[in-house]
């Protein structure tokens, strides 16, 4: 996922890069078109939702979550939503000598949005005071959801989920094998297999930046035999 750029930040929060649909869209608060019409199924309410990452103003976060959910229950549209989610992390600080423990956003002006995706959800959105658009959307093109590996993290992150911590597994590959890397900052690099850890389902991998060896340690499913 690419690093979305925040809108104006009015908070001192510290900055983090969202998880990742690939390329953001310009704002369109203040769009006044008319919201197309539902396609049937969408008005039948089948459960077609999905986590987008939708991209507002920043220090306004709770009271935009707030906003939207009002308006999802003005306009009747709970069939299409889910639940937002404001991503926070406990950190520790040392006040007067003393250590405190507080909450801070992940990602400063972003919101997590588990929606079906449609003409009337995008026009409630759209038309919410400090709303930019979703993440990865153009003017002829859907936004991409987050994948499910980012979506199972977020929500274990934020206890809406519990781990699922599973056995080791006979690993796929063997020490020297060649392989490209699927996922994460290093994809489409190749390298090589140093060692098979199957205690943590990963593989140790080495690949080559500006003529010098690095190591990586990644799960099975983000590499590939080439």
């Amino acid at each position: 996922m690419v690093e979305p750029t925040p809108m104006s930040d009015d908070s001192d929060n510290d900055q983090v890069n969202a998880p990742e649909p690939e390329a953001e869209a310009g704002a369109h608060e203040g769009n006044g078109a008319p919201p197309l019409e539902a396609t049937a199924t969408q008005e039948l309410g089948a459960d077609h939702k999905q986590w987008y990452v939708v991209k507002v103003q920043s220090g306004r976060e709770k009271t935009i979550k707030d906003a939207i959910e009002r308006k999802v229950k003005i306009e009747g549209l709970e069939d299409f939503f889910g639940q937002i989610l404001i991503p926070t992390e406990k950190v520790t600080e040392v006040r007067n000598g003393k250590r405190v423990v507080k909450e801070r956003m992940l990602y400063p002006g972003y919101l997590m949005c588990n929606v079906e995706f449609n003409d009337r959800i995008l026009y409630l959105f759209r038309e919410t005071s400090g709303v930019g658009d979703f993440v990865g959307g153009g003017l002829n093109k859907p936004p991409q959801p987050m994948k499910t590996k980012e979506v199972e993290r977020l929500l274990v992150s934020q206890g809406q989920k519990e781990e699922i911590k599973e056995g080791p597994v006979k690993s796929p590959y063997e020490r020297g094998d060649k392989v490209r890397v699927r996922d994460g900052a290093f994809a489409g690099m190749e390298g090589e297999v140093k060692e098979v850890v199957e205690a943590k389902n990963s593989v140790k991998v080495e690949i080559t930046i500006f003529g010098r060896p690095v190591s990586l340690e990644l799960e099975y499913w983000q590499v590939e035999i080439i």
